[in-house]
């Protein structure tokens, strides 16, 4: 099984690029972030046409997340129960696989803009409503993977130049801290468990020529739990999207189990 994930900032822009990584790519289960679509406008035809059923839970201009899948989508959650959002940052389905039943979660986690603002409380705000639900999720669903832009560098590896970032948003110590409590919950960092020691990143700035000069961070990531984490063969970032025209300034993130 094939799973990735990619924020393609702004899905109507970037409809064609996703269509021929999907195509070149084959991946089982594909999850977006930042779509930036009302429900409405999600091309599910399109999707469809592919070979993948596909649900999205969406906004105009804003967020907006979606999960496309080769296999049945079962158990649809939009959004963080009994935490009042009007933001789309979260949808989750169960999957049936030649692994057995699996929860897939799709988070496209607030960014925070920076630690000194009211974004910055929400996002740390909405990380703890996060937390406490997947708690009870992974109570319900035994094998669980949580996939999408959590938009924090959990590492120093995991950033270009920390030292320049440091106690800045996507790095600060809260932000790590909470991503840590998710991981206490019995995840694992796919990429990092496979790749102890590479640096590379997910997310590079449009600005400052940041992809061609890798000033960029690994924010972008697929959690699981032990039992998924011990079959994954795979755990890699394609940056090949990043060099489209008009590119995300994120890629597809893999894992393969």
């Amino acid at each position: 099984m094939k799973l990735a994930t990619w924020n393609v900032n702004s899905l109507t822009v970037r409809l064609g690029q996703v269509e021929e990584w999907i195509k070149k790519e084959k991946p089982d289960l594909l999850l977006l972030q930042e779509t930036k679509q009302e429900n409405i406008k999600f091309p599910h035809e399109a999707i469809h046409a592919l070979g993948y059923s596909s649900i999205h839970n969406g906004q105009k201009t804003y967020n907006g997340v979606a999960i496309i899948s080769k296999y049945e989508l079962l158990d649809i959650q939009n959004n963080i129960p009994g935490f009042e959002d009007e933001q789309k940052r979260l949808i989750a389905a169960t999957v049936n696989t030649n692994q057995g039943k699996i929860r897939v979660v799709c988070v496209y986690v607030p960014n925070g803009q920076s630690v000194d603002s009211d974004k910055y409380l929400y996002k740390l705000d909405w990380l703890k409503h996060f937390t406490l639900w997947l708690k009870n999720e992974m109570e319900s669903y035994p094998d669980i993977i949580i996939a999408g832009d959590f938009n924090i560098a959990p590492q120093d590896i995991d950033c270009h130049d920390p030292e320049a970032w440091k106690n800045s948003v996507l790095v600060s110590p809260k932000e790590r801290e909470a991503f840590q409590k998710i991981i206490d919950l019995g995840l694992s960092d796919s990429f990092r468990t496979i790749n102890p020691s590479e640096n590379q990143y997910s997310w590079w700035d449009y600005r400052m020529a940041g992809f061609r000069r890798n000033l960029g961070m690994r924010i972008d990531h697929i959690l699981t739990n032990k039992n998924l984490v011990d079959k994954i063969k795979v755990s890699a970032i394609d940056k090949e999207p990043r060099k489209s025209e008009r590119p995300s300034d994120h890629t597809p993130v893999i894992i393969e189990i």
